[in-house]
C-alpha cells in the first residue's frame, strides 16, 4: 500500500485561494489520483481526479474554480482552489487508486468564511 499525506488546508475568506498538496510514498503506479471532500453531515464526494491516460474529472460545483495537477513522477498532486465559497468548507482527502488497493490520506480541513 501507499501512504498519502495532505497539506495546505486552512482558513480563508470567501473569494480567496488555497493550494492543497498530496505526497505519496511507496509505489506510485496509480490508475487514478484525486481529491475528495466531506462536509459535516454530508457524504464524501469527488472534487477532482486524474485518470491514467490524462483525463481529468471535476465536480460540477468546482469546475472553473479548482484545478488538479500532478508532478512528472506522479507521486505528488495538487488542488489549486480559487474563488473559494463558504460551501467549499469541508475536510479534503487525497485518494489514490491502483490495481489492487485504494488509499486515502488523513484529511486536511478547509474553512471558508463569508
Amino acid at each position: 500500500q501507499v501512504q498519502l499525506v495532505e497539506s495546505g488546508g486552512g482558513l480563508v475568506q470567501a473569494g480567496g485561494s488555497l493550494r492543497l498538496s498530496c505526497v505519496a510514498s511507496g509505489s506510485t503506479s496509480f490508475r487514478a489520483m484525486g481529491w475528495y471532500r466531506q462536509a459535516p453531515g454530508n457524504q464524501r464526494e469527488l472534487v477532482a481526479r486524474i485518470i491514467t491516460g490524462g483525463s481529468i474529472e471535476y465536480a460540477d460545483a468546482v469546475r472553473g474554480r479548482f484545478a488538479i495537477s500532478t508532478n512528472k513522477a506522479r507521486n505528488r498532486w495538487y488542488l489549486q482552489m480559487n474563488n473559494l465559497k463558504p460551501e467549499d468548507t469541508a475536510d479534503y482527502y487525497c485518494n489514490a487508486v491502483s490495481v489492487s488497493y485504494t488509499s486515502w490520506g488523513q484529511g486536511t480541513r478547509v474553512t471558508v468564511s463569508s
